[in-house]
């Protein structure tokens, strides 16, 4: 007969002694996971590899904007960009030929070159004679071009290439070369590069973002909620679904695969790092099972807010934000909570960023702890990566 205890220390942060045992033998390190959409965690990634080589990234692939939104209109598929950089970012450097593949993977076609141009580019890349293929190994290259030959199979002749991302266009070619699903092809990358850590898409289905304003407005796409490609939103955000196609509201879910759900469970660390709050953090929270997976998990999680500027957060102070971040992942939970379980235990803050008013009577009755140490080291308010690894990994 097995039982599960919870077992209490005391905590350094940042913990030296852990912090070195993990970088002495990261293949031995600890299993964190991180629910993460965008960019924003690509830098954190490639310093925690250097710790541990069993970190889980679930990213989302709800992604509807730039070159994402036309492979996803020509295929149906899910966004495959952040999972292709999250990939490159936890790639093995001293692999043979990994340099080129990053290259690859990262180039971007012309946005501003003729159409005929940009096809007689993806053909030399297909046939590998451009620069960029050219000095990959075997048998990457030829895996490789396999997946673009079905993607410029597949397109129709007016598929605008402008700006399309290389890796992209692999990924998707890999998708359609493995009856729809990511998985497959994701795994097979991970292998060739040897991706020091897991990637995969929360969800392996072609859904998209929605939300209500607190004006009543109603926006569907993911592009149209960050700011990025289109004005601010005009009003705070009041809740968000996932949504059936672009057109109309439709909302959907689906219910995560069994191994994302292991893998929630069985985290030794679950991280709600930084990125968009609602379309790259919250997105991630909404399919079916994955609040009930981490209240199952007896390990902390952690949030670590954003700084500076989110459009997503416009009226949101940061106690309003752990509020929802608790409220979306126990939306799913159906059953009574055993006891101990969690949505969140503790938010790591810098110890000398402002980051608004925090009520900590409120945060007590919520069993959130804060944490404060150095994250921020220099004066471009941005995080700095190995101080943020460093706290992480003080925590398990």
């Amino acid at each position: 007969m097995t039982a599960s205890l919870r077992i209490w220390r005391r905590m350094t942060m940042p913990d030296p002694v852990r912090v070195h045992r993990y970088q002495s033998l990261p293949e031995q390190g600890p299993k964190v996971l991180f629910f993460s959409g965008g960019s924003a965690l690509n830098k954190i990634s490639r310093v925690f590899k250097q710790y541990s080589h069993h970190s889980v990234h679930l990213v989302t692939p709800f992604d509807s904007g730039g070159s994402s939104a036309r492979l996803r209109a020509e295929f149906d598929i899910p966004a495959v960009g952040d999972l292709r950089s999250r990939l490159m970012a936890l790639a093995d450097e001293t692999v043979m030929g990994q340099p080129e593949v990053y290259d690859l993977f990262t180039h971007r076609l012309a946005q501003d070159a003729e159409p005929q141009v940009l096809k007689d580019q993806l053909q030399q890349l297909v046939v590998g004679e451009h620069p960029l293929i050219s000095q990959i190994p075997n048998p990457m290259k030829a895996l490789i071009q396999t997946q673009l030959g079905v993607t410029q199979t597949r397109i129709h002749d007016e598929f605008d290439l402008r700006g399309a991302s290389i890796g992209n266009l692999i990924m998707a070619g890999g998708y359609l070369n493995n009856q729809q699903q990511l998985d497959p092809i994701v795994f097979l990358f991970s292998r060739l590069i040897k991706a020091l850590g897991e990637v995969k898409t929360t969800l392996d289905a072609s859904l998209h973002l929605g939300v209500e304003l607190d004006s009543g407005e109603i926006v569907l796409g993911q592009h149209r909620i960050t700011g990025k490609e289109t004005c601010d939103l005009p009003s705070p955000i009041k809740r968000m679904w996932l949504n059936q196609g672009l057109r109309k509201v439709n909302p959907t879910n689906r219910h995560i695969a069994d191994d994302r759900q292991d893998a929630i469970e069985s985290a030794d660390l679950i991280c709600y790092p930084p990125g968009s709050f609602y379309s790259s953090l919250l997105a991630n929270l909404l399919p079916e099972g994955v609040g009930q997976a981490i209240c199952a998990n007896p390990n902390p999680k952690v949030y670590l807010p954003n700084l500076g500027v989110d459009p997503e957060q416009f009226g949101l102070s940061l106690m309003e934000r752990i509020r929802r971040l608790i409220m979306t992942v126990m939306a799913d939970v159906k059953t009574t909570p055993v006891q101990g379980a969690s949505a969140l235990d503790y938010v790591l803050l810098d110890d000398s960023y402002d980051y608004g008013e925090l009520d900590e009577i409120a945060l007590a009755e919520l069993n959130v702890t804060l944490v404060k140490t150095t994250l921020i080291t220099d004066n471009a308010h941005k995080y700095d990566e190995k101080c943020v690894v460093q706290a992480l990994l003080s925590f398990v």
